[in-house]
């Protein structure tokens, strides 16, 4: 029995906070916002659906190469204090915690381990688990006035999510110190100058860049192509143990009080007071 036989077909139908379109050329164009007739997504539901996504476009026949990208100017982001309720219930809630490192977890290991290419266009700015997608696409194109946003310790919490496993890798372990541990956004022209993307674009071509490179792919030979990423991704997977360390990391400062400082200080409007260090 052929093996397909033995898989589901997909309902992509289930996604509420992704607009997905399967083009007949074998390439799935995913945009970061909800289908029109949805209420607006929560943070909470659109990390489960992204956690889901990958497997789901690995087991269509039908589908070659995965684009992802942002509506209007923005990839992935909150916008003013949106989702920040969300966020203050998981601070000492074990199995919001739990829920978090797992999707962490399945959104990263199922953008190494899917064999099929993803290519990510990044129109906006990009933070958190949407900057995670955006730099562990095999292929980044970046608008040059992209915001890119590791904003873990502007949180008060331990960079987690993929940092640690492909920032050294991209641009080096002094450019990720930098930029990581001092908490400073970078553009994506200058993402693209250190290595922390592969293309940027005038903000117009983003997504048309993106799908050709897309549609050269598709058009290519698949058993090649496939093989070929899942051996090249053999140097992310040597960072595993690093990256499942420092999402650990991540999740204990749930359980401390800065990250309720930093997002109470962010309502109120002022500079975070981070609490003193515990003694090693």
């Amino acid at each position: 029995m052929p093996i397909d036989d033995l898989r589901p077909a997909i309902d992509w139908g289930k996604y509420q906070t992704l607009t997905i379109e399967r083009r007949d050329t074998g390439i799935l164009l995913i945009t970061i916002a909800e289908p029109d007739g949805y209420p607006a997504p929560t943070l909470t539901r659109r990390h489960t659906e992204i956690s889901c996504l990958w497997r789901d476009f690995a087991d269509d026949p039908d589908l070659r190469v995965a684009v992802i990208t942002g509506r209007g100017e923005r990839f992935w982001t909150v916008e003013g204090n949106d989702g920040i309720d969300e966020m203050l219930q998981n601070p000492g809630n074990y199995n919001n915690t739990v829920n978090l490192i797992r999707e962490g977890l399945t959104n990263a290991h199922g953008i190494v381990n899917c064999d099929k290419p993803i290519i990510s266009a990044i129109n906006g700015e990009a933070m958190g688990s949407g900057l995670a997608t955006a730099l562990l696409a095999d292929i980044s194109v970046a608008s040059t006035d992209a915001r890119l946003i590791d904003g873990h310790l502007l949180q008060g919490i331990a960079a987690g999510d993929h940092s640690v496993m492909i920032w050294p890798l991209l641009c080096g372990l002094a450019k990720a110190k930098l930029y990581l541990l001092a908490s400073a956004d970078l553009t994506g022209e200058v993402a693209e100058r250190i290595g922390l993307v592969s293309l940027a674009v005038p903000p117009g071509d983003v997504l048309d860049t993106a799908l050709g490179i897309a549609q050269r792919m598709a058009a290519g030979p698949q058993h090649a192509l496939r093989w070929t990423k899942r051996s090249l991704n053999h140097w992310l997977r040597t960072a595993v143990p690093a990256f499942e360390a420092s999402i650990a990391f991540e999740a204990m400062s749930f359980f401390g009080p800065d990250l309720v400082e930093a997002l109470t200080a962010q309502v109120e409007n002022r500079s975070p007071r981070f609490a003193e260090p515990l003694p090693w």
